[in-house]
């Protein structure tokens, strides 16, 4: 898939949390490719890995790229570490809340601190570095925000109460969010992936892999390229009358 060229991404500063592996490092690296300055976090411990990661984003076309150290849970470290790049490089004016982790479990026997922990990165940890970034946003132009949600947000899913709980709430906060700011031109919206390609689905057995696929109107699961792709365009001024969207991308899983 050749993804379309856009051009008022190239400088365009643009943080992406959870950005080392699976759909945020795709996000990253096709914003790269559009030759933006990509922004990502990364946890203490885990340098080596940021400072790999930003080379390959500058090697992909970035015209920068930026790794920054904070846990999208602590509001001081996200505080401190947006406040000192900013005043280095400028006001951010792109960010995707990607982070996310899931506790699948039985309800009946889900742990107290497996659905806070859910609750806190999933949700709470977006509000928090979006609550971190909103005076930065009235000093620049062309802000857009996108949450990572899923197709489970809208859908629930078996054994995947918390996760489903938290992704509905990025809805939520999505559509509010963008009702808030709208006046100031920022936008904010949500994409629901569905069933992606992943190192988790890869290793599936063949039963239940067509299990899955069999819900799946196209027979077929999605890259994280294609996210990237949706992603992108979000980011982009071809989606300028866009705002306060929820847009799955699943195969017509959920039609």
């Amino acid at each position: 898939m050749t993804m379309p060229s856009y051009p008022d991404l190239i400088g365009k500063i643009i943080l992406v949390t959870g950005a080392t592996r699976g759909i945020g490092k795709s996000i990253c690296q096709s914003l790269a490719v559009q030759g933006a300055h990509v922004v990502f976090n990364y946890r203490a411990g885990s340098e080596a890995l940021a400072e790999s990661f930003g080379q390959e984003l500058i090697n992909l076309g970035a015209k920068n790229a930026s790794a920054l150290l904070f846990d999208i849970t602590n509001e001081q470290e996200i505080k401190v570490a947006i406040d000192s790049f900013t005043k280095t490089h400028g006001c951010i004016s792109g960010l995707v809340n990607n982070a996310g982790v899931s506790k699948d479990q039985l309800f009946f026997r889900l742990k107290k601190e497996d659905l806070d922990h859910t609750l806190e990165v999933n949700l709470k940890g977006a509000m928090l570095v979006t609550s971190a970034l909103s005076r930065n946003f009235l000093k620049t132009e062309k802000v857009s925000v996108v949450n990572m949600s899923s197709v489970v947000g809208l859908m629930g899913n078996s054994s995947q109460v918390s996760y489903s709980a938290s992704k509905a709430g990025l809805i939520g906060f999505t559509k509010s969010y963008a009702k808030e700011v709208a006046s100031r031109n920022i936008r904010c919206n949500a994409v629901c992936p569905g069933f992606i390609e992943s190192d988790m689905t890869s290793s599936l057995d063949e039963k239940v892999r067509s299990a899955y696929l069999e819900r799946i109107p196209l027979n077929k699961m999605g890259s994280a390229k294609d996210v990237a792709s949706l992603v992108c365009f979000l980011l982009s001024g071809a989606s300028s009358y866009i705002t306060g969207e929820v847009i799955k991308i699943d195969g017509g899983l959920y039609i």
